[in-house]
């Protein structure tokens, strides 16, 4: 439950998004490892995150209009050990998924909080529904959590590392008193960073540093890979992404001070199911028009070709990919092993 304890006075609602949505920095100076995005519906044009271990229990609203922090919430009594992912449920809830673990396997239980998303964008206290997770084939590290917009089922990709990274079902519905078993239905070769469900629950997206795959969802669950490339903008550390409201863009997100949002728009088969034209012709004249549409999305400055891309996809700037991109790349994964390995050496202290 939602606490009635409010910090400030509550701000004016967020003007509402009309086209496409424009990159935005994220200026609060508190948020340097934005670690989780949440595209809000209540609150047209705000976008929920939070840091990751090591900066206390609290998640911020950020206007994109401004890059302003306009509401914070402190999750009361919540440990935030590894906080890697944030996902709107059907409820309207925020659930945040505790559930990064840098010692591969180094703790038997993960937890994930939800709390509903405010009326009003003000500072507060709150009250979370604390959930215990397991796996069903042991502790692993993980850092994507998504809710589906239809049946509010749980889910959870772990990172590859040793083993291929793997998808996770959590119960139908989770249990504030008994340890929620996660049980893994598919076997998915990304190292994964963040996930989200489209707003109409059939389309998946799952990215890592430097590429995303997109998934079809039908009732069964996971579907077949959409073999259309998904463009990925270059960040320092790309560790979120989610759908904008109406399902036509993803708005990826990294860790870093004055972390940039970065919107890019989806077409064809990668737009979800309910913006499909009933026909298919008026997509398929689009793609065919000029012959040139083989990304499947609008190209973001400085995004990259997808090094994992599966048999049959085309990749329009493999050709001509930035010699400087790529050691940009090569330096930031550098970076981002040797900040992990001194995190972990400082745990174990």
């Amino acid at each position: 439950m939602m606490s009635a304890v409010l910090l400030a006075v509550p701000a004016a609602p967020a003007v509402a998004v009309e086209g496409a949505p424009e990159p935005f920095v994220i200026e609060d100076e508190r948020i340097t490892e934005s670690s989780g995005l949440a595209a809000s519906v209540r609150h047209p044009g705000v976008y929920w995150t939070h840091n990751d271990s090591g900066y206390g229990p609290y998640l911020y609203a950020v206007d994109s209009a401004t890059g302003r922090t306009v509401a914070t919430l402190t999750l009361q009594g919540a440990e935030m050990r590894d906080v890697e992912a944030i996902h709107f449920g059907p409820d309207g809830a925020l659930y945040v998924g505790d559930i990064g673990d840098n010692f591969d396997g180094g703790w038997d239980e993960v937890w994930i909080y939800r709390v509903p998303e405010p009326e009003m964008l003000a500072d507060a206290t709150v009250v979370p529904d604390v959930y215990r997770v397991r796996y069903d084939d042991g502790p692993r590290d993980a850092e994507s959590l998504m809710v589906h917009p239809e049946t509010g089922r749980v889910y959870i990709a772990s990172k590859k590392r040793k083993e291929p990274g793997a998808l996770y079902a959590g119960p139908e519905t989770l249990s504030t008193t008994e340890v929620n078993t996660f049980e893994r239905v598919a076997d998915i070769d990304l190292w994964m960073t963040d996930g989200a469900f489209s707003p109409d629950g059939t389309r998946l997206v799952l990215r890592g540093y430097f590429t995303a795959h997109m998934y079809r969802w039908t009732d069964e669950g996971l579907g077949e890979r959409v073999q259309r490339q998904l463009l990925v903008p270059v960040q320092p550390q790309g560790e979120s992404v989610t759908f904008t409201p109406d399902g036509r863009y993803l708005m990826y997100g990294s860790e870093g001070e004055g972390s940039e949002v970065v919107p890019v728009e989806l077409k064809g088969e990668l737009l979800p199911e309910s913006l499909h034209p009933a026909d298919g012709a008026a997509d398929g004249a689009a793609d065919g028009a000029d012959g040139a549409d083989t990304d499947g999305a609008e190209a973001p400055p400085g995004a990259g070709s997808d090094p994992e891309a599966a048999p049959g996809e085309t990749s329009g700037e493999s050709e001509t990919f930035p010699r400087l991109v790529v050691v940009f790349a090569l330096g930031t994964v550098l970076v981002v092993a040797l900040r992990r390995l001194l995190f972990s050496r400082s745990r174990s202290r």
